[in-house]
C-alpha cells in the first residue's frame, strides 16, 4: 500500500462527525453497483408490461441499498474477527482490504457489529411493507439475499473462504435484479433472471480481481478462495472464464428471444473488461499495479446493466 493510499483511509481525527462515520462505514461509493442492478430490474418489469409504481420503486432502491450497506459493514466485522484486514499490508484502498474503520480506530468492533444489525433490521422492517404491497414471493428473494450476505462471511459457513464466494456474489446480485422486477410485477418471470445473469457475473469479477491484492492476508487467515488456492498467474485466467460466462449468458438470452437483438449493444462493455483482464494477467503476481484494472472492472459491471436497461425500455421487449 502506498503512502498516498494510506492518506485516503479513514481516521478518527478527520471524521469528527459521528453521523459521517457511520455513513462512510457503509462504503457508499460501492453501493452504486446495487443501484445499477435495481434499475435493470425495474426496466425488465416495465419491458414485461408491468405498470410502474414510483413508491414501490423508491422503496425497493432504498431497501436494496440498506441491505448492501449492511452486508458491507457485517463483512468488515467478520474480517476483523478472522484477522484478514489487520494483516492486509498489500491492500489497494479504497478498493480492497475493507473499510479500515475498525483497524484505524474510527469505530469499535462492537459499534460496527451493532450498526450492521441495525441496517439489517431496517431492511427487514421496510421489506415487510414492500411484501404487503408487492406480494409474498418477494419474501423468498429477500430471505435468500440476507442469508447469502450472512453466510458469505460469517462462521460457521464462511462461504467465501470455501471457494464459493463468486457464486454467492452472482446469486446475490441476480436477486437484486429479480427483486426489483418482482416489486413492480408482483410475480416471477424469466426475463429478470436471464437479463440479470450477465450483470451478476460481471459483479462477481469485481470480487475476483479484488482478491489479488488481498491474497497474502487471506491465505494467512485461512480464506481459501480460488485466488488464494491457485498461483496468481493461473488464477488470473479465472477472471477471463467469468467474463466468458457473462458474454455467453447475454448471447444465450438473445438467442432464446428473451432479450432483443439490440441487447447485443451491451457487449461493448466487454472492451474495458478485457483490458482489465489483460492487465490482471500481466500484474497478477505484483497486485499493487492493479488499481487501473479494478477501475475498468467496476466500469464494465456498472455500464452493462445500465445499457441493457436502456435497450429494454426503448425496445419495449416483453
Amino acid at each position: 500500500m502506498t503512502t498516498a493510499q494510506s492518506l485516503l483511509e479513514p481516521s478518527r481525527e478527520r471524521l469528527t462527525n459521528p453521523l459521517a462515520r457511520y455513513v462512510l462505514a457503509t462504503r457508499p461509493a460501492f453501493l452504486t453497483i446495487t443501484l445499477a442492478g435495481c434499475l435493470l430490474g425495474l426496466a425488465t418489469a416495465v419491458a414485461g408490461g408491468a405498470a410502474f409504481d414510483w413508491v414501490r420503486a423508491v422503496v425497493t432502491l432504498l431497501l436494496a441499498l440498506l441491505a448492501h450497506a449492511g452486508i458491507n459493514v457485517f463483512n468488515d466485522y467478520c474480517d476483523h474477527l478472522n484477522g484478514t484486514d489487520a494483516r492486509n499490508t498489500q491492500r489497494i484502498y479504497p478498493f480492497t482490504g475493507g473499510s479500515r474503520f475498525i483497524q484505524n480506530g474510527v469505530l469499535t468492533p462492537r459499534q460496527v457489529k451493532g450498526f450492521a444489525m441495525l441496517l439489517f433490521a431496517a431492511t427487514i422492517a421496510g421489506g415487510l411493507w414492500l411484501l404487503g404491497a408487492a406480494g409474498t414471493g418477494l419474501a423468498w428473494i429477500g430471505l435468500a439475499g440476507l442469508f447469502i450476505g450472512w453466510a458469505y462471511s460469517a462462521p460457521p459457513l464462511m462461504l467465501n473462504s470455501r471457494g464459493v464466494g463468486e457464486l454467492c456474489v452472482t446469486a446475490g446480485f441476480l436477486l437484486v435484479v429479480a427483486g426489483a422486477d418482482y416489486a413492480q410485477r408482483g410475480a416471477f418471470a424469466p426475463l429478470p433472471w436471464l437479463a440479470g445473469l450477465p450483470y451478476a457475473l460481471l459483479v462477481a469479477n469485481i470480487l475476483y480481481i479484488n482478491q489479488f491484492p488481498d491474497r497474502a492476508a487471506d491465505l494467512a487467515s485461512g480464506k481459501l478462495h480460488w485466488v488464494a488456492r491457485l498461483q496468481p498467474e493461473t488464477a488470473a485466467w479465472g477472471y477471463g472464464l467469468i467474463l466468458l460466462l457473462a458474454a455467453l449468458a447475454l448471447a444465450g438470452a438473445i438467442a432464446l428471444g428473451v432479450l432483443p437483438i439490440a441487447a447485443a449493444a451491451a457487449l461493448v462493455v466487454w472492451i474495458p473488461a478485457v483490458l482489465a483482464w489483460r492487465q490482471l494477467r500481466r500484474f497478477a503476481a505484483t497486485p499493487g499495479h492493479l488499481a487501473p484494472a479494478i477501475r475498468l472492472t467496476l466500469l464494465a459491471a456498472h455500464a452493462q446493466p445500465l445499457l441493457l436497461a436502456v435497450v429494454l425500455l426503448v425496445s419495449g421487449h416483453s
